[in-house]
């Protein structure tokens, strides 16, 4: 069995590669960045340096594959991120239908599908549907909030004692670890008895605040943290300090009211399948901590 990766040297990506690293199966780690890729030390692998929204190099990568995991990378660097999710979309389906690949898992959104004004919620539901078309076995995993968002914010945590986002202090967050979307990914590249088109949501061990994020995260680190919400504006004006361009802001400012619409992505209920173990606290001490490490 032969199964290729995108954007391997990625949270999910790089999580799925040392799983499968353990399978015995035929890896194809696809990246445009070598080194992030050598660094996986993937014995068994096949790196593929490759842009994955140019199709005729996914389609020379994937060749002979069976699976295939499929994700469109966050860049800020592109005019538009509708078009950037349509040109990495175009890129993966005609690779499937062409390189006749027999199963794909996606990387989709928790809300996907529900609404056009969701920012990359709707775009990755348009993901989704482009893949049904396909004459294969396609599954999309919607999870939650990345916990690895947190670790973006690691230097204020220890120096101010603080965190931000743009969210309520109350609002109930399923927050899950791409560790856990990774795990779930492995599972169904190496499983071949599943078949159809079909979604699954990944929501964590549980929906939590804010508020509680930070008294979590105050008891692991023994010390003091406090969740700041910024406005819209302010997170508007970072973009704008990151030369990203008008559009994209506008598209992740959709993508911020979505996410923090007490009634919106985040009120999907729960049901069993889409429980994942890590915790907030799992993540603190093994990532968070060890960042900190690293910079002292």
């Amino acid at each position: 069995m032969k199964i290729a990766i995108a954007a391997a040297g990625g949270n999910v990506g790089s999580r799925i590669s040392q799983n499968l690293s353990k399978s015995g199966v035929k890896i194809v780690l696809l990246g445009n960045n070598a080194s992030s890729l050598e660094k996986l030390k993937i014995k068994n692998a096949q790196i593929s340096i490759t842009d994955i929204s140019n199709k005729q190099q996914v389609l020379t990568a994937t060749q002979g594959v069976d699976a295939l995991f499929w994700l469109v990378p966050p860049v800020m660097s592109v005019t538009s991120l509708k078009q950037w999710y349509q040109k990495v979309t175009e890129s993966g389906v005609l690779a499937v239908k062409e390189n006749k690949i027999k199963k794909v898992v996606l990387l989709s959104s928790l809300g996907a599908g529900a609404k056009d004004d969701l920012g990359t919620i709707a775009f990755a539901g348009d993901m989704e549907k482009e893949f049904d078309q396909l004459d294969a076995d396609v599954l999309a995993l919607r999870p939650g909030y990345f916990l690895e968002n947190f670790l973006l914010q690691a230097q204020s945590i220890f120096d101010n004692g603080t965190f931000t986002f743009t969210y309520d202090p109350e609002h109930d967050i399923p927050f899950v670890s791409t560790d856990d979307i990774g795990d779930v990914a492995t599972k169904y590249l190496l499983d071949r008895r599943w078949s159809g088109h079909w979604k699954l949501n990944v929501m964590g061990p549980e929906n939590i605040t804010l508020t509680e994020a930070a008294q979590r995260i105050s008891t692991v680190l023994g010390k003091k943290i406090v969740y700041r919400q910024s406005s819209l504006e302010e997170a508007r004006k970072q973009f704008i300090e990151l030369g990203t361009a008008g559009t994209v802001q506008n598209e992740l400012i959709d993508l911020y009211v979505a996410l923090g619409d007490p009634g919106g992505a985040y009120a999907t209920p729960r049901t069993p399948e889409a429980y994942t173990p890590t915790s907030i606290e799992s993540v603190i001490e093994r990532k968070l901590l060890l960042l900190n490490n690293d910079k002292t």
